[in-house]
């Protein structure tokens, strides 16, 4: 057991230091604020604060642990031996030069997500707002990189502390926003999807409709059976997200209650773990949300678990929340649409800490850095491409995360113009093995 002390255990210590020592780095530690339970441990330890005890390891502290709610905090990131940090401290018995503590809550709390922002036109936080965008470290998995460097100090001064083995992992997600291109959408939605195919002059999209419609062709975004017959063969655990919500602007699928919507998403559950892709607007009202949620429990016949926003629109803290209150367990909508990176600075699943309340909810953050939903083949070569997804595993091989990546059936289809490319891709992660 590693025993820190500190001048207050306050709910930002606890949250953090337990994310940094156990789920991140496997490794038991307990919080103090007594002198004298800390003189008298002989075991492992160490202190944080503005000061050090005596002679112990120390690492010196800023201010953003020991507050309460939304300040304006100051950040001026740094090089550190390769890698970005930030909030600098001087003192010179500190073991580090940065209180990376208090960085990697500013990072996973997403504290510059509440502050003054300009959105992007539907609503989200954008990439380029984000420090780690700004200051060019957004494809690091920065808190877990700070976490290894923590763990090299203490095995330094205590070669005896036991880690729990911790192994990198792949986790594919499949955003489901349309579960047929042409089936079960009605006569009127089938009518008027022909005639728009033969104005724009899409013989082949229009020859594709008429052929699934008659059953001479399996319908090109079903490619569920894919999906399957991927997941008996290889160990990998994917989640397959399915959108239900109303047909709207932004919504396109078709009916829940069809009995033909219902019986893929059945069948896939059997094989694969299902969750939800709240609607737009369900993101944004409780009401809508709640009822999405009925409707796939009811599909399904068990709790809901697993949601991924629709278009990643995350508005903090309120989604979160509305998650909460429905008792979702756990959301992978942490990311940006049209970068790749990592948006709270880590691959290891976090809590999401809400700070108007200054509380650790039960709700569990995975934050994927890759998607194909914000990928244009025709302006980013596929070498390119494959590249930067080779290169951001392997940063995520090196510190024992887990590498999320977030995939639409769309692009997967027959129909699509690079589905050769992107089920390549796809397969490709699929088949690497865990450690």
């Amino acid at each position: 057991m590693l025993l820190m002390h500190t001048q207050k255990v306050t709910s930002r210590v606890s949250y953090t230091f337990k994310q940094i020592c156990k789920r991140i780095l496997g490794l038991d530690i307990d919080l103090t604020s007594k002198i004298e339970l800390f003189i008298a441990h002989d075991g492992p330890k160490f202190s944080y604060g503005k000061q050090p005890l005596g002679k112990e390891l120390y690492f010196q502290s800023v201010d953003l642990l020991f507050e309460q709610g939304l300040n304006d905090v100051e950040v001026q990131v740094s090089d550190w031996e390769g890698v970005k940090c930030f909030f600098e401290v001087k003192h010179e018995d500190s073991v580090l030069p940065y209180d990376i503590f208090a960085a990697t809550f500013y990072l996973l709390s997403r504290y510059e997500e509440y502050m003054p922002h300009v959105k992007d036109q539907m609503g989200r936080f954008p990439a380029t707002e984000s420090i780690a965008f700004q200051n060019d470290f957004l494809k690091d998995p920065v808190v877990d990189i700070w976490a290894h460097r923590f763990k090299k100090i203490l095995l330094e001064k205590y070669p005896d502390l036991i880690f729990k083995q911790k192994t990198f992992s792949i986790m594919p997600i499949v955003a489901v926003s349309q579960t047929f291109a042409y089936k079960n959408k009605g006569v009127l939605r089938s009518i008027g999807g022909g005639i728009r195919d033969l104005w724009r002059l899409k013989l082949d999209e229009f020859g594709d409709r008429i052929r699934v419609l008659l059953g001479f062709m399996r319908d090109p975004y079903d490619i569920f059976d894919f999906i399957i017959d991927l997941q008996k063969s290889k160990p990998n655990k994917a989640k397959v997200l399915f959108g239900i919500g109303d047909f709207s602007n932004y919504e396109k699928n078709i009916g829940y209650n069809k009995p033909k919507h219902r019986t893929v998403i059945k069948h896939i559950a059997d094989y694969v773990e299902v969750g939800l892709k709240p609607s737009y607007e369900g993101i944004e009202s409780l009401q809508i949300l709640k009822k999405e949620k009925i409707r796939i429990e009811g599909i399904l016949n068990r709790r809901l678990k697993y949601t991924i926003c629709s278009f990643f629109k995350l508005k903090l803290p309120e989604a979160y929340r509305n998650f909460i209150e429905l008792e979702v367990k756990e959301d992978f909508s942490m990311g940006y649409a049209k970068y790749s990176g990592f948006r709270a600075g880590t691959c290891t699943p976090f809590m999401f800490y809400d700070l108007d309340y200054e509380v650790q909810t039960p709700l569990v953050i995975h934050s994927f850095c890759f998607s194909n939903v914000g990928q244009d083949v025709d302006l980013t070569p596929e070498d390119e491409i494959r590249k930067e997804m080779m290169d951001l595993m392997g940063r995520v091989k090196e510190v024992k995360g887990v590498f999320i990546t977030v995939f639409s059936n769309t692009v997967l289809s027959e129909n699509h113009e690079h589905q050769s490319f992107w089920k390549s891709i796809f397969e490709f992660i699929w088949n690497i093995e865990n450690e």
